[in-house]
């Protein structure tokens, strides 16, 4: 399949327990089957400033914000081809600009070490973006076993399931291990519905019967609050007493 470059789209979020997750899945079945990747580990690593400052934007909620990350779907080497990719938000809009390229050329392009041995509109975008947040590094790594589904009807239309979601701040690099702290406990799952326009009918159907509604999460974004109030690894599996008051609360019933 061809590298897709560009989107733009809504991306809605929900947190499901194990049975919710597979009594969606199975309801969305008749409209939906597994994307090329299927059921991966995605491994990422989050670029900031050393102050944290594309992050600690983000949290502010503001109308426009935007992040950096190196992505792989499945274990990556010096040679894989991994994905640089720069995400921007504007009024609830998700535009996503991604660049294929190898590993081993992605790490100091993103340093400001060295230029890849080509050019595209979106790879300028990127640039210009490395360059204005001048010192740009890696700050974190976070992976995850993802369930990614399209729709039969219109491929545009996406679903997928987040589940183990890990993070750490030390070993920021692709072809390293997966491990780190679980963000969530065992058995639960972020869902993201990934969509060019309306919600279909059917789906929409779906998650009234199943009374699920959306929850604001972010993965660099919570594991970031975390981090910063440096709690002990114990307190990092997050009860969800505390979940409630940090996510949408119509997330759990």
């Amino acid at each position: 399949m061809a590298c897709i470059t560009t989107m733009q789209r809504y991306e809605i979020k929900y947190l499901l327990g194990a049975r919710e997750k597979e009594a969606v899945l199975q309801a969305m079945s008749p409209y939906m089957e597994l994307d090329e990747y299927g059921r991966t580990t995605i491994r990422n690593v989050y670029f900031d400033t050393d102050s944290f400052r594309l992050i600690r934007r983000s949290l502010e909620k503001p109308v426009y914000k935007e992040k950096l990350r190196l992505r792989s779907y499945g274990p990556a080497k010096e040679t894989s081809p991994i994905y640089v990719e720069l995400k921007k938000k504007y009024e609830g809009i998700v535009y996503k600009r991604r660049e294929r390229m190898i590993l081993s050329e992605a790490v100091p392009y993103l340093a400001g070490k060295s230029e890849p041995g080509f050019d595209s509109q979106i790879l300028h975008e990127i640039t210009w973006f490395r360059n204005y947040y001048r010192g740009l590094v890696p700050a974190m790594y976070i992976a995850y076993d993802r369930i990614a589904c399209f729709g039969t009807e219109d491929r545009n239309f996406r679903v997928t399931f987040d589940t183990n979601i890990r993070w750490r701040t030390d070993n920021l690099c692709l072809d390293g291990p997966t491990e780190g702290t679980r963000l969530l406990e065992p058995g639960w799952y972020l869902m993201e519905v990934k969509t060019p326009g309306a919600v279909p009918l059917w789906f929409s159907k779906i998650l009234d019967d199943l009374a699920i509604y959306p929850a604001s999460f972010s993965k660099y974004g919570f594991a970031y609050q975390i981090e910063n109030q440096k709690a002990s690894e114990e307190k990092a599996f997050i009860p969800f007493t505390d979940i409630r008051q940090t996510v949408s609360k119509t997330a759990f019933r």
